[in-house]
């Protein structure tokens, strides 16, 4: 029977304390954060991706700009924001990772994962979930092809040929959403190790194509897939997105994944390198 329980990542009955190294990282960072107004300085510039200007912050909370500054500068310091100079004027930016890592920290703090419930149930009811088939190939690769490089998970830039997903993805793990008709998505697992130590481990892929974001198609996909694992004995999930996509951190946090930290410079596309966040979920049934 499936659970929809969150998992608990820690073992009341082993008393494992918290290293007083992360004690000490995590209670600077909460330190920070003690001061209403400089939460919502923060929570301005996280809620504008491309950068703010202090005076911009000033006139939406209603501070004085010598005020702001200093608060800017308490958040740089912690890394939760960066700040560069745009002529005479001040440009503030959010730190992904910093804000990637913050519910990480509560996990780590309380020992359990995010209390929300993993799966939520109010989902759109014009999205509809199946398994996929055969037919859905040519769908499904027009979405990895023009999607593929916006996912870490599976990071391409082209979609592989039926033959190969079908040997690298497994059978019974792989779903397709559909809105109004059209394919608006898929999700699938890959097993991580050909080895027995990983047998009850899988990577997972949720890919909505753009014309579908924000209709509902990732979370429901994201459910089937979790459901399907658990009942299939499956213990672990994992998965990457980028430290900038916090709609898909959020969206896993909602389904039970809980964020292990920021694998740094994992790859490299565009002559950059790229970071990538590493969340699980680990089966409360197992």
């Amino acid at each position: 029977m499936t659970s929809l329980e969150p998992p608990v990542v820690r073992d009341p009955e082993r008393g494992d304390a918290l290293p007083v190294a992360d004690a000490t990282l995590y209670a600077g960072w909460f330190s920070c954060l003690a001061d209403p107004t400089r939460v919502r300085l923060l929570h301005q510039v996280a809620t504008s991706p491309a950068g703010i200007h202090i005076g911009e912050i000033a006139e939406a909370l209603g501070v004085g700009q010598p005020t702001i500054s200093h608060h800017v500068r308490k958040l740089t310091d912690a890394g939760f924001v960066t700040v560069h100079k745009e002529g005479t004027a001040t440009l503030v930016t959010v730190n992904p990772h910093r804000c990637t890592e913050l519910p990480h920290t509560a996990d780590a703090v309380m020992g359990i994962l995010t209390p929300q419930p993993p799966c939520p149930e109010d989902l759109p009811h014009d999205v509809t979930v199946r398994a996929m088939a055969d037919t859905d190939w040519t769908p499904v690769r027009g979405i990895y092809a023009a999607r593929g490089t916006a996912y870490p998970a599976v990071f391409a830039a082209d979609a592989p040929e039926p033959e190969a997903l079908d040997r690298r993805w497994l059978p019974r793990h792989r779903w397709v959403a559909e809105i109004d008709g059209r394919i608006a998505g898929w999700a699938a697992l890959s097993p991580v190790s050909d080895e027995d130590f990983y047998q009850d481990v899988a990577d997972s892929c949720v890919m909505v194509t753009e014309a579908m974001e924000g209709r509902g198609a990732g979370a429901a996909l994201l459910r089937q897939q979790v459901l399907a694992a658990e009942d299939a004995g499956l213990r672990t999930l994992q998965t990457t997105v980028f430290p900038e996509d916090r709609i898909a951190i959020s969206l896993h946090h909602a389904a039970g994944f809980r964020t292990v930290g920021i694998r740094e410079r994992i790859g490299r596309f565009e002559g950059r390198w790229r970071d990538a966040v590493l969340l699980e979920r680990r089966s409360p049934l197992n």
